[in-house]
């Protein structure tokens, strides 16, 4: 149905974070731990990751990495995506790839925890946290809130291609500020949790329903999901409305093949966006289509391909199970054409696209269609990313791969992954958390580390024969969240000493001796 805002929803609100430890000399040879704890007001804490550990969380090797692209910092996912599942759920068969041509990939390698990174375009870590064991995390990005930037991904489990969790907001201090969900009794699923200008978020869930399913060669009391759109008032946490496809879009609409003894998905709602007049831009991948519908009265303005498409699509501007749909003007969807189905034979390359709609002649022709140059295909998730001067920003999903692109069509950034990201995102971040630096010494190499601090430009390293007899030993350029250095000498005890661009200090370690 469409609703609009119906009771309370009491939310778990988050805030602060604990475990503040001042490193100091003399703590008996034993560095604060660099990372912040985030702290629910319920009484659980779930501490971000140590960098030791997320150095260990899959390479991130940059293949391309040219002069002329933006400079700043890039936002991804580890690990499983809830989107994994897809193939399973559909029943669908996994793609050969050809010689030249990038398949479906494993979402990650056997026990990479599901996290979120920052990294530089140089492939140096900035700030990571990976979740709890069994939990999932996907649609890592930087949003706006209240005028401020603010972290936001989504936690939780995967289930028949989608999640069941919570979305979180955090601000520059790694402090947990929030988590929403839909509200009544809805969980967050993983595809889309969008901040708005206007204070709201728009998030996707989905909802197990038994209904008829013999239109599509189903039972009449057979199960599947039904999507739904939420948009929540993120101060309060409150509902404002639900849209639920079943209520708008016929399940003969899908292209999804009914599997009994399943719970089928016909619809695959996976992102929500706002068109340019302030309506919802939703994309249902199962039906190959993109839906602008009326926030206030759930009425569906016009679709763009699918069974029942409003615009007649002209050659080249087909697309089919379809990701991250936006408006970036009134005339203009982009979108991540899969053109596969988590990895069916037929179909084409994954690229990104952009379409022009004339609502004077209801067609739809296709302005740019970007390919990646490895004639990639991903099955499943994907994104486009317009990030200024005409650059385009994009995560591959499953074909493992992100890149930046000219407004020529130029490769300007890539980088390959040891699996998917459900998404990846390009921004510049500062952040500045709470806790203090951490030396780690392994043999004769030295390991300044401080998880986020985005400040840093260079670090002092400090030693003596003891902890109140320290001078300096060298000064060294800082690379992320984990710098190197040699030890010069053995038997002595090191600090080091995070500097900003005036040479200040920032930040001090505890002493570490180098036994």
């Amino acid at each position: 149905m469409f609703s609009r805002w119906r009771s309370p929803v009491v939310l778990t609100g988050l805030c602060g974070v604990v475990a503040m430890v001042v490193a100091a000399c003399g703590s008996g040879g034993t560095s604060a731990p660099s990372h912040p704890v985030l702290a629910k007001t319920d009484g659980g804490a779930f501490a971000a990751t140590p960098v030791a550990d997320l150095l260990q969380g899959g390479s991130y090797t940059v293949n391309v990495n040219k002069p002329d692209g933006l400079t700043g910092d890039v936002f991804y996912t580890t690990g499983f995506s809830a989107a994994v599942d897809l193939n399973k759920a559909s029943g669908t068969a996994a793609q050969t790839p050809s010689e030249n041509q990038t398949g479906i990939r494993a979402d990650a390698p056997n026990g990479t925890p599901s996290g979120v990174r920052i990294m530089t375009k140089d492939g140096h870590l900035v700030w990571g946290w990976d979740a709890p064991n069994g939990q999932g995390t996907n649609n890592f990005r930087t949003q706006s809130l209240n005028g401020e930037p603010v972290l936001t991904w989504w936690v939780g489990s995967r289930l028949n291609g989608h999640g069941v969790g919570e979305d979180y907001i955090v601000d520059s201090h790694y402090h947990l500020i929030k988590t929403l969900t839909p509200g009544d009794g809805l969980s967050s699923d993983a595809h889309e949790f969008r901040l708005t200008p206007d204070g709201h978020a728009l998030i996707t869930s989905y909802k197990e329903i038994t209904t008829d399913l013999s239109s599509v060669g189903g039972p009449k009391d057979g199960k599947m999901y039904d999507c739904v759109a939420t948009v929540v008032d993120v101060a309060t946490g409150n509902p404002l409305s639900h849209w639920d496809a079943l209520q708008h879009v016929p399940i003969t609409d899908s292209y999804q093949k009914y599997v009994p003894d399943q719970v089928w998905d016909p619809y695959h709602m996976n992102s929500i966006a706002l068109d340019p007049s302030g309506n919802l831009l939703i994309s249902l991948r199962h039906a190959s289509t993109v839906l602008d519908v009326n926030p206030s009265t759930g009425t569906i303005n016009w679709q763009l391909g699918g069974k029942q498409s409003s615009y007649r699509l002209a050659d080249g501007a087909e697309f089919a199970f379809q990701h991250d749909a936006e408006m970036p003007s009134p005339d203009t969807v982009t979108l991540f054409n899969n053109n596969s189905d988590s990895g069916t034979a037929g179909g084409g390359l994954s690229s990104l696209e952009w379409i022009h709609l004339d609502p004077a002649t209801h067609v739809a022709t296709l302005v740019r269609n970007q390919t990646h140059p490895r004639n990639l295909v991903a099955g499943a998730m994907g994104n486009l990313q317009q990030i200024g001067n005409g650059d385009t920003f994009s995560g591959w999903g499953t074909a493992g791969h992100i890149s930046e692109f000219g407004a020529n069509g130029d490769l300007l950034y890539d980088v390959s992954l040891p699996g998917a990201t459900y998404r990846a995102y390009f921004d510049s971040w500062q952040g500045t958390p709470d806790d203090t630096p951490n030396l780690q010494i392994d043999g004769t190499t030295g390991h300044a580390q401080w998880n986020g601090a985005t400040a840093v430009r260079r670090w002092k390293v400090l030693s003596g024969t003891d902890t109140h007899h320290l001078t300096s030993t060298m000064t060294i350029p800082a690379t992320g969240a984990d710098s190197t250095f040699t030890l010069p000498k053995a038997g002595l005890q090191y600090q080091v000493q995070a500097l900003d661009t005036t040479g200040a200090v920032i930040g001090t370690s505890a002493c570490v001796p180098a036994v």
